[in-house]
């Protein structure tokens, strides 16, 4: 692979968030190839896989956007926070047989007198030697650099540029099924993670690898869908593209189908096979099983590993289904539970659980022996609340 792309099968294998939205203490998780994160509703699950997107952000469009992108910094800064200033994420990158190559820390809070976004430190190393340090002298003499990362600027990151592009290469997917149907709207929708940018998205990839990509998720659908036959990419009369599906009908024409009368499940699980089957940076995924049926659902783990043996790709996965985790393939170092309190929400490995490994020895998939923990106390009031 060139040296230019050798980022694509880079994992992120640590995340320290520190003061970010809901984790107000120095929260530290592993990671490997897969992840999920499972906890009540408002846990911080998807907050995140947002601490990754906000790098991309920062190194896409900068510090200043990705922070605007998300309403400022008050609603960025948890609120459980005390005396630390500001907020602190740093990463640890790398290939599998090198898994801290690459260190990446940014620590930044709001000026207090401007109020803007400014940076009290940025590291960057790469195997243990520091590269960057900030702030530094021209710093010090220049309060205006610190509003802007070394990350984002070209003339600054050239001895780190390949980690700017992994986390540029992160890619965030929730699809949305009728932001798929109704592509039609104004604006720039690029690498929109909710699917208005679907279909140009899979028309604007090699013809070889496109037509390799809808042969494997033709072949999956004919076991997920019932009646499902063919499915293949054309242009309609005025241009657009659309994805056509065949079905097994007494009228042939009436069994030729466009994503406009797809069903909510076969277009967000068409989604989710086409970007498990993409090469790319980290892939990150907000309830996958969404309009599924757990036969399909149970399966998804195993498909999201062997894609990960293909392809390198890393999936991170926020769930709250006990189909997802049924897979005993599933190691419990790989699930991260999230538990909200006063202070901020605690995350935890399921491997430090003794229960857990207690109720999986008795015969529990991992879904069914830790799931019960991820729970809201009161949630058996819901029913007498009303």
């Amino acid at each position: 692979m060139p040296a230019r792309d050798e980022h694509r099968r880079w994992n992120v294998t640590r995340l320290e968030l520190q003061a970010w939205r809901n984790f107000s203490r120095q929260t530290e998780m592993h990671f490997g190839g897969r992840a999920f994160f499972i906890g009540p509703n408002a846990s911080g699950k998807s907050n995140i896989l947002d601490a990754l997107r906000f790098l991309r952000d920062v190194a896409g469009e900068g510090l200043q956007g990705a922070v605007a992108r998300r309403g400022g910094m008050s609603e960025i800064r948890s609120l459980h926070t005390r005396r630390f200033p500001g907020v602190r994420i740093a990463v640890d990158v790398g290939p599998r047989e090198n898994p801290v190559r690459w260190s990446y820390r940014l620590h930044f809070r709001n000026h207090p007198q401007v109020h803007v976004p400014i940076i009290e430190g940025e590291r960057v190393c790469e195997n243990g030697e520091t590269l960057l340090e900030r702030p530094d002298e021209k710093d010090r003499g220049d309060e205006e650099r610190l509003t802007q990362t070394h990350l984002e600027q070209v003339s600054e990151n050239q001895s780190f540029r390949v980690l700017t592009r992994f986390f540029e290469s992160v890619r965030y997917l929730h699809i949305v099924p009728h932001v798929v149907r109704e592509y039609r709207r104004d604006g720039d929708f690029r690498d929109d993670p909710f699917g208005s940018d679907f279909l140009e998205r899979i028309a604007t990839t090699n013809k070889r690898s496109r037509e390799s990509r809808l042969r494997k998720i033709q072949e999956a659908l004919r076991a997920a869908v019932p009646q499902f036959e063919r499915l293949d990419l054309d242009r309609d009369l005025t241009g657009d593209w659309h994805l056509y599906a065949d079905y097994k009908h007494w009228r042939p024409k009436a069994a030729r189908q466009n994503e406009a009368t797809f069903s909510d499940g076969t277009l967000r699980l068409l989604g989710l096979l086409w970007s498990l089957a993409e090469r790319g940076g980290p892939l990150l995924l907000e309830e996958p099983e969404l309009s599924l049926h757990d036969a399909l659902v149970s399966r998804l783990a195993g498909l999201m590993a062997r894609m990960n043996r293909t392809t390198g790709r890393q999936v991170l996965v926020t769930t709250h289904s006990v189909a997802l985790l049924r897979d005993p393939g599933i190691d419990l170092s790989e699930i991260h539970l999230l538990d909200p309190g006063e202070e901020g929400t605690v995350v935890r490995s399921a491997a430090a659980l003794d229960d857990v490994a207690t109720l999986i020895e008795q015969g529990l998939s991992p879904g069914e022996a830790i799931m019960p923990r991820a729970a809201a106390s009161d949630a058996h009031q819901l029913s007498l609340s009303f």
